[in-house]
């Protein structure tokens, strides 16, 4: 038997105090970046979506910066903490705000949905639009304020992180709003690796549940009248 001490995966390894329930909702909380990357990756594999892909990748250089920061800083966590590792910023709080504000982006300047949609389809309004977005920033504060409660991060960590966040959202979405309008995305998708993998670029226009749904409705109404006759 190795004498060699074991070491705990602390992917999703949350100290919280277990007579607290606040607490205990706030180890949750401390899911929701895990949980929003196996979101990215099943909407990836599934709809081929270039937007979401686009979003994925700014994310990813979200975390870059988010790594490259704590080790310059160098900021020391709360004394009354169990994590590893350098607190300036906060990773989680970095995490959601980058996905809430480029969501909320997407959502209320970049989504526009067909002006004469197909009669079997409902397009989002603005005012749910708005609500998504509302709720997903909702969401990211009740992160960015539970790595606080379970003294994880100082108050200016977590503010730094939500800035940094947000300010790498903002700067993605006009990176790839200069993409789009210089036509670069249009010649990237037409390129054969592109082609091979069937990647597309419908949710603009159209939102992910509506994938397919046509086509569902018009063989469905189709199957129904050949069965009258």
């Amino acid at each position: 038997m190795s004498s060699t001490p074991l070491a705990s995966l602390s992917l999703t390894h949350v100290h919280y105090n277990p007579d607290d329930p606040i607490s205990f909702a706030c180890a949750w909380l401390a899911l929701v970046p895990q949980a929003l990357c196996v979101a990215y990756a099943t909407l990836i594999w599934s709809t081929r979506e270039v937007e979401i892909m686009l979003m994925f990748a700014g994310q990813l250089a979200c975390e870059a910066l988010n790594f490259a920061l704590k080790r310059f800083i160098k900021e020391e966590r709360p004394k009354a903490m169990y994590g590893k590792g350098y607190g300036m910023p906060s990773s989680h709080a970095q995490f959601v705000a980058y996905f809430s504000i480029s969501l909320t982006l997407f959502l209320l300047f970049r989504h526009t949905p067909r002006k004469q949609p197909a009669a079997s389809y409902t397009s989002l309004t603005k005012i749910s639009r708005v609500g998504i977005s509302a709720v997903a920033l909702g969401n990211a504060a009740l992160v960015a304020w539970s790595r606080i409660y379970l003294s994880y991060h100082t108050p200016k960590q977590v503010l730094i992180g939500c800035g940094a966040g947000g300010g790498s959202a903002i700067l993605w979405f006009l990176a790839t709003d200069i993409l789009r309008r210089s036509r670069l995305l249009s010649w990237g998708m037409e390129l054969p690796i592109a082609r091979a993998f069937r990647i597309r670029d419908l949710v603009i226009e159209e939102d992910l549940c509506q994938s397919g749904w046509e086509k569902w409705e018009s063989r469905r109404l189709s199957t129904t009248h050949s069965k009258e006759n």
